[in-house]
């Protein structure tokens, strides 16, 4: 079991606290960005292998910016992985 807290950069939420066991995703809290969109992110991802969330997630851009909430989380998800 991995659970780690992943401080974001460069979205409007502030961190992403994410739980994998056994390379499935069992629980992803955002502090901060938009609720709505971070509660369906949350429910898609949950009980998904965290290399197939990672293959989808990573490099999705927020507008004009180098990430978004989405990728951060992949971010987090590799970081959990690598525990």
């Amino acid at each position: 079991m991995s659970k780690i807290t992943h401080i974001t950069r460069g979205t409007c939420s502030t961190q992403i606290d994410v739980d994998v066991q056994d390379g499935i995703i069992s629980s992803v809290t955002f502090t901060g960005g938009c609720n709505g969109n971070l509660q369906g992110i949350t429910r898609l991802v949950t009980g998904m292998k965290a290399t197939d969330a990672i293959r989808r997630l990573e490099g999705i851009r927020c507008g004009y910016k180098n990430t978004s909430c989405p990728d951060q989380l992949a971010q987090a998800l590799r970081k959990a992985l690598a525990e």
